[in-house]
């Protein structure tokens, strides 16, 4: 370690720093977001002279939480994330409320006073103590360095074992606070020398031969008993109108697994977009993508024709609501959640049977014990037919539009995203349309949101951290309000010299407001949910370095896609839209859907 790094320990502190970042690099921490600031010195130095970490600086907090969240969501790989003292750490609350919420492992680190500054006036100091409640997974408040080789050998452990915890399922963050007295450089500390050479443990001070962690935590995969499996495998087996449902997961071996679970049970796949099933290479015969749009017909959720016998669901509670309301008419449906991990993905309060197990080797254990199918029921074609149905009348209705319509954007990513590319999209209205428009595709593309908590926060950022971290083209898709929001993030793509694209879909305000019942009284309506602001994005853009562009019509906005994904640097491309228009236009896209399952001559669609 010593003879690596520029920076020559010459005081405890900063033997004890080099001790613990040295094994966070040895646990496999490869990212780390630094924000400036004084009291954290030490760390800043630390991770700076360490060649095993690529170090990207932040200047905003807030904005620097959801970049690396964003560094986490595209490596899978826990990022460790820097402050100083004071409201700064608070600054973090909201990406930490993210990576809890949508399990993503972050390591957050906080320079704080020492004892004697607290609670007594001092200056940027505040309770940093469980900062986070809930939202960490673990706390732990750090000792003030020492060079010992028992506090370094402390230090190594539990840089091993923050690692540890946040990786091991459900993800998450863990937070270390770390007090730190002056003298905070690395010049040595009068009355404190470092021990000798010949009293240093080699392990303490340069870890473990061969680069090996000091210490590692393994969590063996969750996996059913042989009975279990059997049992599940004759239940499933005796009921032919079953629906696999797969929500928000980021597994990328999930897709392979559920195609394979479907096809021994004939049952068809509901797959949420952020699911990793409705883009790759991996077989989709079996996976439905648009069902947001056919389950919001009545006849779906009034008529028994498609009232499933059993459901099996994996990852997190799916986006679309008509999903939701389809799943409630059948309460005492028996619902099987698999969770890898300890967590509770079940907000519908509607399940059965929760099982915490691998969900991959859970699909393949069924499938190896299940016989196969050698035709396709009556009731898997019906729901294929659906999906078919309204792939094809969407893709018809919406190249008729004559206006920019949101929805045609998420559509036409499909389309216009080359392999190996990452769409990521804001909530609200674009992960809806997302939902409701983006079709089963072959290419490799990767559709991520911030689905934890689900908020309009910190998007920007999460998008320029997956931007910073792969190589292939980064596509946001957002709104303008999300946009507002998140202004400072742009920096980091000017900083670190990103390549991304950003689609503003931009209707003026909060354009998910005029869909809900808050549209139906008018009073005081924009004020309070439409909110215009009337903002000019092009100026603040370019100001960062992007190159902007407002269109116009449909093949402007396909012309300056294929440009800016031929082009490096930070695009912004604007699409002007109405509020009123688009929901107007939505609603026509539900009524084509209508009328062509009416129209089709399939017995079990049309009743």
């Amino acid at each position: 370690m010593a003879e690596e790094t520029w920076l020559k320990i010459e005081n405890p502190t900063f033997a004890f720093v080099s001790a613990f970042v040295d094994e966070l690099v040895r646990a496999g921490v490869q990212d780390v977001v630094v924000c400036p600031g004084s009291r954290s010195t030490p760390f800043a130095y630390g991770f700076a002279g360490n060649p095993g970490l690529k170090l990207w600086m932040e200047y905003d907090e807030r904005s620097a939480g959801f970049f690396a969240l964003g560094l986490a969501k595209s490596t899978r790989q826990a990022v460790a994330l820097v402050c100083t003292s004071g409201t700064a750490a608070a600054n973090f609350m909201p990406a930490v409320v993210e990576a809890k919420q949508g399990r993503v492992p972050l390591i957050i680190l906080t320079a704080d006073r020492p004892a004697e500054l607290r609670d007594n006036g001092a200056p940027q100091a505040i309770d940093q103590l469980k900062l986070y409640g809930s939202y960490a997974k673990w706390f732990a408040e750090m000792p003030l360095p020492e060079a010992s080789n028992q506090m370094l050998r402390f230090a190594r452990t539990q840089a091993g074992r923050a690692v540890g915890i946040a990786q091991a399922a459900p993800a998450g963050p863990v937070h270390l606070n770390q007090p730190f007295r002056e003298p905070l450089t690395p010049a040595p500390i009068a009355g404190q020398p470092l021990p000798p050479e010949s009293q240093r443990d080699p392990v303490a001070w340069e870890g473990r031969p061969n680069g090996q962690p000091y210490v590692e935590l393994i969590q063996a995969s969750r996996r059913l008993q042989t009975g279990e499996v059997s049992h599940l495998a004759r239940t499933f087996e005796s009921i032919e109108k079953g629906l696999i449902i797969v929500g928000p997961q980021d597994d990328p071996t999930m897709a392979p697994a559920v195609a394979a679970l479907a096809q021994r049970l004939g049952y068809p796949v509901l797959a949420d977009p952020l699911s990793g099933l409705r883009a790759g290479p991996h077989d989709q015969d079996y996976f439905i993508p648009n069902y947001d749009a056919f389950l919001r017909d009545t006849r779906f959720t009034t008529g028994a024709e498609f009232e499933p016998e059993v459901v099996i669901r994996f990852g997190a509670m799916p986006t679309a609501k008509p999903l939701l309301l389809f799943l409630n008419r059948f309460p005492d449906l028996p619902q099987y959640v698999v969770d890898g991990g300890d967590g509770w993905n079940e907000p519908t309060q509607l399940a059965q049977f929760i099982y915490h197990a691998d969900p991959v080797l859970f699909s393949y254990d069924l499938v190896t014990t299940l016989p196969a199918k050698t035709e396709k029921t009556a009731w898997l074609r019906a729901w294929l037919d659906c999906a078919h149905i309204t792939a094809e009348t969407l893709n018809t209705a919406l190249r008729g539009l004559p206006e920019l319509f949101e929805g045609r954007v998420l559509a036409a990513m499909a389309d216009l995203l080359p392999n190996n590319a990452t769409l990521f999209v804001g909530n609200s209205m674009p992960v809806r349309d997302l939902d409701s428009f983006f079709p089963n595709s072959p290419k490799n593309i990767r559709l991520l949101c911030n689905r934890g908590a689900n908020g309009i926060d910190g998007v920007v950022s999460t998008a320029l951290g997956v931007a910073a971290s792969q190589p292939g083209p980064l596509v946001l898709v957002i709104g303008d309000l999300s946009t507002y929001h998140d202004l400072n993030g742009l920096l980091a793509a000017k900083l670190h010299r990103l390549n991304a694209t950003i689609v503003i879909l931009n209707n003026d305000g909060g354009g998910i407001f005029s869909f809900l019942s808050q549209a139906s009284y008018p009073h005081n309506f924009e004020q309070l949910f439409g909110t215009p602001h009337g903002l000019d994005f092009k100026p603040v853009t370019e100001m960062y370095g992007a190159r902007f562009s407002r269109v116009e019509d449909w093949p402007g906005f396909e012309a300056a896609m294929q440009t800016a994904l031929k082009e490096d640097g930070l695009k912004v491309i604007e699409v002007p839209t109405n509020r009123a228009s688009n929901v107007t236009m939505h609603r026509q896209m539900w009524t084509a859907v209508y009328q062509a399952l009416a129209a089709t001559g399939n017995e079990a669609v049309t009743r």
